[in-house]
């Protein structure tokens, strides 16, 4: 399959699970998640879901709530897309924020510094 439809077919995954989380969702960490990319293998079996959280709580409890809910959203998913079949999904926290926040405090500590 053309890798144009597979990144068109990841962005329609990405949306429609980001739509699930806020419309569907009943658990206020579930919807406290953002879903920041997804990336469809090319059979379409398989998908990885990054993801991030404004929630306080540690990273991996947030995790394992998440995977304990991917049954739940790859079932709502299966109603959204028209697929033959549904990627079995992977969610995986996504630390590039986090790094990114990170490298940028420490710029503005060396701007200070001089």
């Amino acid at each position: 399959m053309p890798s144009y439809k597979i990144a068109k077919i990841s962005m329609e995954v990405r949306q429609a699970i980001s739509e699930i989380l806020f419309e569907s969702a009943r658990d206020s960490l579930l919807k406290s998640v953002t879903i920041t990319d997804a990336k469809v293998s090319k059979d379409l079996s398989y998908a990885k879901i990054y993801f991030t959280s404004l929630s306080d709580l540690s990273k991996e409890k947030i995790v394992k709530e998440v995977n304990e809910a991917k049954t739940f959203i790859r079932g709502r998913l299966a109603q959204k897309l028209n697929l033959r079949h549904t990627p079995i999904l992977e969610f995986i926290y996504d630390d590039s924020i986090e790094y990114a926040n990170r490298i940028e405090k420490k710029l503005e500590e060396i701007h200070e510094n001089k």
